[in-house]
């Protein structure tokens, strides 16, 4: 095959794609290419073909040797809705090189768009290359500026085929098989090396760099796989991946074979002829009395054809973006499994399988909504299919994204905003994950499903929330009528249809007895904090949603809010709220703290929480690029606008203000710079306190300098802990080695709260090491005065409190600093703690 060489299609100055201000094409989402930033104002073709695409912006053509070569006039110029634009071509219709495709008016576009630059695009480029191109300089219409070859080498095998070879044998010892969260440590492990990676079991191969794929093998325990790598990479990536393998994908691995999982869902354990019983399988346990309401979400309907590849891709990723931010905040509170269940669906959404095929139908004609729900339906189809009723269960969370990720692109409500009563216990084909947590304040009793499994990912989520749960009644549930009364006893296995007066007398008095034992706890934890002899330790709430969350977490015994995320006005929107929205939002918060101190964590966003309408530059690593207070600097008009806000919050006071990310103190200098000029302009009077987060080495090395400046202290230890230890939060083979219990965090702590009392300031501790009651003598020990958790852990962590002594915790944080180890610091506690008190601060 010859090759094609592409003439420029309009005069102007040539760029590479490296400088064109949007990812989809800096990072060549849709292919390799050239940019040019014209001077001219009329489009023509590059070479011989078919108009296959034409938008009023936008132009694609067929080559003869099959290239589809995509010319986007400008960034953004959808949305002038072909205002300054004159097509000229028609699609379908034949053109040669140098015939015009559109004029476009310079001037009018200069001032109304994000940027004139216009990229040159390959967008099937994995059957070609550009084996010679243009540099920066000035083109005229009709001069060279690419020419394209074969991605076949003359051996006829794939160029990226160059290098090594190697392969390994493997025998599983995976307890549960191949499932969705040893396949994400897997395939995030795989994506770091420069090689092809497949996985083969019994003649069957799967691309060892989708999660979808490799579950879609169907690997039990104790079955022998192939692992293979072609590429410069090869031999590292086989030696890596396969101790990985052996060594459980972060799981326990099993040293003996196991029998496999059955072949079909677990069966309700007996039958009887009693109507009014409905049998299934514990999802979750506990037991509920209340009203059956059935559930059943609305199908999302998407049109299937789209209005042009380049704005459905970049629609595709949009809703990527907002969906990936949406799953991180929700991982960010809960327990382990419940963090890890979500980490696993972020791995799913980046499954290059998915990516690939939905592409491919996008290039094809279709929306990205249709073509989204064709990759999830196909891979979850499979997996309906298998023998393995635990990958038949991870269909579910596929779908889950499937619909998570429609609602984005088309702007339609999910289908959870019903209205409950009390004591609700939902009736429904299937519960997806999203859904149980989207109805987390809604105080659901129960839930009954006709599929679904104990080892679903709903499952494990519901016993996380205390919510008991029954799966797999099949039929029966046709037996249940809406509004009707019903008992829901998971542990024994059934839900009873109108329960006569002696069993709901009974399951009353079994639900009271949990009840009192709950409220004793709620009714310890609405009192003060203090140890057990007299010390003032306060214990707030971390919260990430508005009002309702704020409520629930007084009546859990908050006694002030010690960090409101901001980040959830921020995401999932087209435009930044403005001032009014956010200080309507702040109000409502404070007004159900009713009172209680109220510390509100400037904006986040950015870096791994991208947001359509902020331009962020390519980061390649975004933990280290515009994160926190660096954007607020960035786009200065934002953060006033929340600065602007929280000073409008009324009591004057309640409301204080922290900044994230600060890492020198003229970010603190600056940020009370901007806050004291708008205090001055909008005439307030009252100050409102503004203090720094501490989750950088460099804030808690300095934090002499922040505390005498800053109005109080906050320390993330999250943050503190990833960046004190250069370890990743998200990296499959170091998570389980991030401990905030490490002394070289203890000791960052220790300095932070000895800078805090020199300079009589609170400091407080708002990240995951604060709801870990194990540590609660440890920070307090080390001086830390205010603990701000998920609300779930207040009344569990207020016990563990209220069993401690000052010179106990003293005693312990001293010696915890001089460990080597986090594992060392653990023993030291439930070794040295006195057996009462350690049972009070187990979780």
């Amino acid at each position: 095959m010859s090759n094609l060489v592409l003439v420029a299609p309009m005069q102007g100055w040539v760029a590479p794609l490296d400088e064109v201000p949007d990812p989809v094409f800096s990072e060549r989402i849709l292919g390799d290419g050239l940019a040019i930033d014209p001077v001219g104002s009329t489009l023509h073709a590059p070479c011989d073909g078919i108009v296959i695409s034409s938008a009023k912006h936008a132009v694609t053509l067929r080559a003869a040797n099959g290239a589809e070569i995509l010319i986007h006039i400008g960034l953004e110029t959808v949305a002038l809705g072909g205002q300054g634009f004159i097509s000229h071509a028609r699609e379908g219709k034949s053109v040669q090189v140098g015939d015009p495709l559109l004029t476009f008016d310079l001037e009018f576009l200069a001032v109304r768009v994000k940027s004139l630059i216009s990229p040159i695009v390959i967008t099937n480029g994995g059957a070609f290359r550009i084996s010679r191109r243009c540099h920066d300089r000035e083109v005229a219409v009709g001069e060279f500026l690419m020419e394209l070859s074969s991605a076949e080498s003359k051996d006829g095998k794939a160029a990226g085929a160059a290098g090594g070879v190697a392969s390994r044998d493997i025998v599983t010892a995976l307890a549960h098989g191949l499932h969705a969260r040893p396949a994400a440590v897997l395939s995030n492990s795989a994506k770091r090396f420069n090689a092809e990676v497949s996985l083969t079991l019994k003649g069957k191969q799967a691309n060892a760099k989708s999660v979808a794929a490799l579950m879609s093998l169907g690997v039990h325990c104790n079955d022998t796989v192939r692992l293979e790598a072609n590429g410069p990479d090869a031999d590292k990536a086989v030696a890596a991946l396969a101790d990985l393998i052996v060594a459980g994908l972060g799981e326990t691995p099993v040293s003996v074979a196991v029998a496999p999982l059955p072949k079909k869902a677990a069966s309700p354990p007996q039958r009887d002829d009693d109507p009014l019983v409905v049998r299934g399988v514990r999802a979750a346990p506990g037991m509920a009395l209340g009203r059956a309401v059935h559930f059943k979400a609305s199908e999302i309907a998407v049109a299937e054809r789209g209005t042009g590849i380049v704005h459905e891709t970049s629609e595709f990723q949009r809703a990527l973006a907002a969906i990936r931010s949406r799953l991180e905040l929700a991982a960010s509170s809960g327990d382990r499994q419940r963090r890890d269940i979500l980490a696993a669906h972020i791995a799913l959404l980046d499954d290059p399988e998915l990516h690939r095929t939905t592409m491919a139908l996008i290039e094809k004609g279709k929306s990205a909504g249709f073509a989204w729900r064709e990759a999830v339906r196909g891979v979850a189809n499979t997996f309906k299919a298998m023998d393995d009723a635990r990958m038949r269960e991870r269909a579910s969370d596929l779908l889950d994204l499937e619909r998570q990720l429609l609602t984005v692109l088309t702007g339609q409500a999910a289908g959870h905003d019903i209205d409950l009563p009390p004591h609700a216990i939902l009736i429904a084909d299937e519960l997806l994950p999203s859904e149980l947590v989207s109805l987390e304040s809604a105080k659901v009793a129960g839930f009954v499903t006709v599929g679904g499994g104990p080892t679903s990912h709903v499952a494990i989520i519901a016993a996380g929330m205390n919510v008991p749960a029954l799966v797999g009644v099949g039929d029966a549930i046709k037996r249940v009528t809406e509004g009707a009364e019903v008992l829901l006893d998971a542990d024994a296995g059934i839900l009873r249809l109108m329960p006569d007066a002696r069993a709901a007398a009974t399951a009353k008095e079994a639900i009271a007895v949990q009840a009192r034992r709950r409220a004793d706890a709620l009714a310890n934890a609405a009192q003060e904090c203090h140890t057990a002899d007299g010390t003032r330790i306060e214990v707030f709430a971390n919260l990430g949603r508005g009002p309702l969350e704020a409520a629930s977490a007084v009546k859990m015994g908050a006694e002030g809010c010690g960090l409101l995320r901001t980040e959830f006005l921020f995401l999932d929107r087209e435009a930044p709220p403005s001032e009014d929205e956010q200080f309507e939002e702040y109000q409502a918060i404070a007004d159900a703290l009713e009172g209680r101190p109220f510390i509100l964590r400037t904006f986040d966003i950015g870096g791994d929480k991208p947001v359509p309408y902020l331009p962020f530059p390519p980061e390649e690593n975004p933990a280290l690029g515009l994160r926190g207070v660096r954007a607020g600097f960035w786009w200065p008009d934002l953060l006033r606008a929340q600065f602007a806000a929280a000073l409008r919050v009324k009591p004057a006071g309640q409301c204080r203000i922290m900044l994230p990310m600060i890492a020198s103190l003229g970010e603190l200098t600056a940020a009370r710079a901007i806050l004291d000029a708008l205090r001055e302009e909008r005439g307030e009077a009252a100050k409102i306190q503004l203090g720094v987060m501490i989750e950088t080495p460099a804030s808690a090395v300095l934090a002499d300098q922040l505390a005498r400046e800053a109005d109080f202290l906050s320390i993330g230890t999250n943050d503190l802990t990833q960046y004190t230890l250069a370890m990743d939060r998200g990296h499959p083979h170091l998570a389980n080695q991030i401990d905030a219990l490490h002394p070289a965090v203890l000791r960052l702590i220790a300095r932070t709260a000895e800078a805090a009392a020199a300079a009589g300031k609170m400091v407080g501790v708002c990240g995951g090491l604060a709801a870990d009651p194990l540590a609660a003598p440890l920070l307090i020990g080390l001086g830390i005065g205010e603990l701000s958790v998920p609300p779930p852990s207040i009344p569990t962590l207020k016990a563990a409190i209220h069993a401690l002594t000052m010179g106990d915790c003293r005693d312990i944080a001293q010696q915890a600093l001089t460990l080597d180890s986090p594992s060392a610091v653990r023993t030291l506690i439930r070794t040295r703690w006195p057996s009462s008190q350690q049972r009070s601060v187990a979780p």
